[in-house]
């Protein structure tokens, strides 16, 4: 890889993280490419559309220094939705062999599973071990852009996942085979005040595959770090995975991702984004659906409070005919926080028959709190059926009234009725465990107890 360091890695002050070794020759080649396309890239500012509500001054008026490995003891316990799951853990982007259960294997059932499993393993190592799983695929799941009808579709860049690219050292490579019965939870803890951290993950679910995912993001101390990880999901052919994302760190912490998923014919894909902390998060989601009969599901929570920024920009591509996709975005901001949603569905021109629906809805708690929404179709198919709606307002007086009438505390009655606001999103996971702990926090975001 060229030695030049790019002047926004400088500004960061992670140039020495830039020059670390960079594995095999084809990764070399990548991290290069990764590197010239963010250094035309740069940093954006909010003079940038796509960033026009999030101003990162917060995030390049620091220094940061590239993260070193974590401690074997952690201050808080690591989280876990279900007691009998596989739990893969990553700590300062590395993967854990202490602490994950790594290659565990799981049953394989169903008509053509042809065996396998699941296994779990440092990306590092597997990028090597498993160069022919692992190379077609690793920075190739990108949004791609549509410069006109009929014109070629060319791939399109985040700076900040080519940043991902240049600096990691290692993450995470999952690989399912078959149905995965237990719940797989991948834990990311982040330690160290002033480090930056690039975590990885691939994730490959293999033909006729079935799995459930939790990916939960955790800070162990209350000092700044700045996250900044990167996700690929292949999704083949016939393959079911439900995969949701917790983003729940330090409130000094800044999280910026980038959530990439590539879906083949007759997949499904229910994907939930679930952000309550970091003082600024940004998450770019995009699901490229490259084939026939695909069902999406591309839904979020978020709640923020203090001031707190969480800003969540989706795009969902209808390729091809047949495609079915449901995107739920449910969003309560108090205090002087500040959301952002940016929601884009494209349909292009050979998506015959496609059924999209987008729903945006936000509810202020405070006279100081911000929403900015901008939900968007762009529809080059005469065959489809495609909405989208936003609305923005206050918790209800008549509901309020009603619970207060009946001896139950304000404080109570509003969280109550913010869960019934939420809840059309935390609902459709599947996973109880999952669910329930995600409405436990939610409450205490909102400062109830329920004990």
């Amino acid at each position: 890889m060229s030695t030049a360091v790019e002047p926004s890695i400088s500004l960061l002050g992670l140039e020495a993280w830039a020059e670390r070794p960079a594995g095999p020759g084809w990764l070399r080649e990548l991290k290069a490419l990764a590197l010239e396309s963010h250094r035309a890239l740069g940093i954006p500012t909010t003079k940038h559309e796509e960033w026009k509500y999030t101003p990162l001054r917060g995030l390049t008026e620091r220094r940061w220094t590239p993260g070193e490995p974590g401690p074997a003891v952690f201050q808080q316990e690591l989280p876990r939705h279900e007691p009998n799951s596989v739990r893969v853990v990553l700590v300062n982007g590395r993967f854990d062999r202490n602490l994950s259960e790594s290659g565990t294997p799981s049953p394989v059932t169903g008509e053509g599973a042809g065996g396998g499993g699941l296994t779990a393993k440092s990306l590092r190592d597997a990028l090597t071990e498993d160069e022919a799983l692992v190379r077609p695929w690793l920075g190739q799941v990108r949004p791609r852009t549509t410069q006109a009808v009929g014109r070629e579709i060319k791939p399109d860049s985040h700076t900040f996942a080519e940043l991902n690219t240049v600096v990691f050292e290692d993450g995470l490579f999952l690989r399912l085979q078959g149905e995965i019965a237990p719940l797989v939870e991948i834990v990311h803890v982040s330690t160290g005040e002033g480090q930056a951290f690039a975590p990885r993950v691939l994730i490959l679910a293999e033909e006729g595959s079935r799995a459930r995912i939790v990916e939960t993001y955790v800070s162990d101390g209350t000092g700044p770090t700045f996250i900044l990880p990167v996700t690929e999901v292949i999704v083949k052919e016939g393959a079911h995975l439900e995969h949701v994302r917790v983003q729940d760190e330090s409130p000094e912490s800044f999280h910026i991702a980038n959530w990439q998923t590539h879906q083949a014919p007759r997949s499904e894909y229910h994907s939930y984004n679930v952000c309550y902390g970091a003082a600024l998060a940004r998450v770019d989601q995009g699901i490229w659906l490259d084939g026939e009969d695909t069902v999406t599901r591309l839904d979020g929570v978020v709640c923020a409070s203090g001031d707190q920024h969480i800003d969540n920009h989706t795009r969902l591509d209808h390729a091809f005919p047949n495609g079915n996709s449901f995107e739920i975005y449910k969003q309560v901001v108090d205090d002087r926080a500040t959301v952002v949603f940016n929601g884009k569905i494209f349909v292009h021109q050979d998506a015959q028959k496609t059924d999209a629906k987008q729903t945006n809805q936000a509810l202020l708690l405070s006279p100081t709190a911000t929403i900015d929404s901008k939900p968007q179709l762009e529809i080059f198919a005469d065959d489809v059926k495609c909405t989208h709606g936003a609305t923005v307002g206050q918790l209800e007086d008549l509901p309020l009234f009603y619970m207060r009438s009946r001896g139950v505390p304000k404080q109570q009655a509003e969280a109550v009725l913010v869960y019934a606001f939420a809840a059309e999103v935390l609902e459709l996971i599947t996973h109880e465990g999952v669910r329930q702990s995600l409405e436990k926090r939610l409450y205490e975001k909102l400062g109830v107890d329920l004990t």
